[in-house]
């Protein structure tokens, strides 16, 4: 998992402090107008334990309020009004990731929904100022700031005249904020399509087809205290455009009913960027990332679920090469219109192993009488 988020651990060392500092705001926002391999990555995490613990492997079967995230031509599946919640810690709780999403039918052909992500550092320790101008070093001269990303996505889902064939777009807003030093905000559109033949469903989405534009408004006051943090070098302030490259998810699932209340539904995805990088499949215009994902389902109250995905090349300390993955295993319980999931996941580095539990919420709103 690629984040671009930036944090920083401040040291007591005040040309180290500076530097850092320095570098979170310059290297964060000095994109010169050039689409880059990982922008907005905060918007690629994943949502929902459910289908973490599928290896996100849920482009074709998505069908519920998360769809939104996933493929929003899955709103179509909804029956009432839905809402879910999910909270998640990264890097021992330095960081905090947190979603939340309505979504609600329009009619017997359309649909739609709208959702929240952010993604922030919160309290992290300005220490520019540490040292006054006689060379005095004054702890109250500490302040304390916010790295957060925050994603704000409306979807309008609709049935095609084609049976089994539905169509949904995602209209993006990102706001960026690297405490009062910069902030950005950006626009975007996903499309996603679904269709349904003889038990088989296919899904793809298109996330970004516009390009996303972050567009960054640096504050040069406070630019102007750290850019010499190294002397002789980031005089000129930092470009302030960012791009997005598109990306694809193409997915394949089928659910199988067994005569015992039981169900297995399998789903694989194609994850694809339009840049080589360290996917197991790469060239210099595609890279392919697969993922596969298994639900087994009893009575439609209890589930179990397994994944493996983000499979990458990793090049060890000796230059010997190996191809590491993602192993992701998850639960879930619903009753009466209310869903729990759980996920054991790593939402961080797969060499390190960090494994992280998920936990997501999904209610159907008709049992308040909505």
């Amino acid at each position: 998992m690629k984040i671009s988020t930036p944090f920083v651990v401040i040291n007591k060392a005040h040309l180290k402090n500076n530097f850092i500092l320095l570098l979170l705001v310059a290297t964060t926002i000095n994109f010169a107008q050039t689409a880059r391999k990982y922008s907005n990555e905060f918007m690629n995490i994943g949502v929902d334990a459910a289908a973490l613990g599928m290896s996100n492997a849920v482009t074709s079967s998505t069908n519920d309020v998360n769809s939104g995230y996933w493929n929003p031509a899955g709103l179509i599946g909804l029956e009432g009004k839905q809402v879910s919640l999910m909270h998640a810690s990264y890097f021992a709780n330095i960081a905090q990731y947190d979603y939340a999403a309505y979504a609600t039918p329009i009619d017997e052909e359309s649909a739609w929904g709208f959702s929240v992500i952010r993604f922030g550092v919160d309290n992290i320790m300005n220490t520019t100022q540490l040292i006054d101008i006689q060379g005095n070093v004054d702890y109250n001269r500490i302040s304390l700031f916010s790295v957060a990303d925050y994603g704000v996505t409306f979807s309008y889902a609709r049935k095609l005249k084609l049976s089994g064939l539905q169509y949904g777009v995602n209209s993006k807003v990102i706001r960026r904020i690297i405490g009062k030093f910069a902030n950005s905000w950006g626009f975007g559109f996903d499309v996603g399509l679904q269709f349904e033949r003889n038990d088989w469903k296919f899904g793809l989405m298109l996330r970004d087809i516009s390009t996303t534009y972050n567009v960054w408004t640096i504050n040069e006051t406070e630019y102007n205290t750290i850019k010499d943090a190294v002397s002789g070098q980031n005089q000129a302030l930092p470009e302030n455009t960012e791009i997005t490259l598109p990306k694809a998810q193409l997915g394949l699932s089928k659910k199988f009913e067994f005569h015992n209340d039981t169900s297995l539904l399998a789903a694989t995805n194609l994850n694809m960027s339009f840049v080589r990088t360290n996917d197991i499949f790469s060239t210099n215009s595609l890279s392919i990332d697969p993922a596969l994902g298994f639900e087994y389902g009893y009575t439609d109250l209890v589930f179990v679920r397994a994944g493996v995905g983000n499979f990458q090349k990793i090049v060890q300390i000796d230059n010997t090469k190996k191809v590491g993955f993602q192993p992701n295993i998850g639960l879930g319980f619903k009753y009466k219109g209310i869903q729990i999931d759980y996920a054991l996941t790593d939402l961080g580095d797969q060499s390190a192993a960090l494994y992280s539990n998920i936990f997501s919420v999904k209610v159907d709103l008709s049992i308040f009488g909505q």
